[in-house]
């Protein structure tokens, strides 16, 4: 499973902007040439971003991009849901029926309920985790992922009626005691 270079690129340019501390924002030759990209690239990431309400621009010589709210009140799924489809959704199973009307497997299909459980998780995370975690240091983010990784695995097995996985720890205490 991948991420796309539009997600890992849009993602990119919002961190940039969150970063700037220039006040007209970043024009689209400055966010280009920061993350590596070309400017028709960034043009196509950040008229994205603005089309989905995440940043705004204003025209000009003055002009530039800007976040549309601060980054902590950005999400993650909305950024992402702005660069892209999500992994999965109820209209998946129509592009993948193969050469027949409906697929073979619509009435049953427990690859579905996977795909969907899989969304579901990537959901809940990606909701609580905002650009401002991810403009943070590199030690900090992963913290904060990790937490709200155990959180995300443990409501989702309390909805289940599961037991959580054994962490490291967990594993260690059963093999030697």
């Amino acid at each position: 499973m991948k991420f796309s270079a539009q997600e890992e690129y849009g993602l990119r340019c919002l961190a940039r902007l969150a970063l700037t501390e220039n006040k007209r924002g970043l024009t689209i030759q400055e966010i280009g040439r920061a993350e590596g990209i070309s400017s028709a690239n960034a043009a196509k990431l950040l008229r994205l971003l603005r089309i989905g309400g995440v940043i705004n621009s204003a025209r000009g010589q003055t002009g530039g991009y800007r976040l549309a709210r601060k980054p902590e009140e950005i999400k993650l799924t909305e950024a992402l849901g702005a660069l892209g489809d999500p992994l999965y959704d109820e209209s998946f199973c129509e592009g993948h029926k193969g050469v027949a009307d409906v697929c073979a497997n619509d009435a049953e299909c427990s690859i579905r309920a996977v795909w969907g459980a899989l969304q579901g998780l990537v959901d809940s995370m990606l909701e609580r985790i905002t650009l401002a975690d991810i403009v943070a240091p590199e030690h900090e983010t992963r913290e904060r992922a990790r937490a709200v990784a155990r959180e995300t695995h443990e409501k989702m097995l309390e909805r289940l009626g599961g037991e959580p996985f054994p962490t490291p720890a967990r594993c260690r205490r059963r093999v030697s005691g």
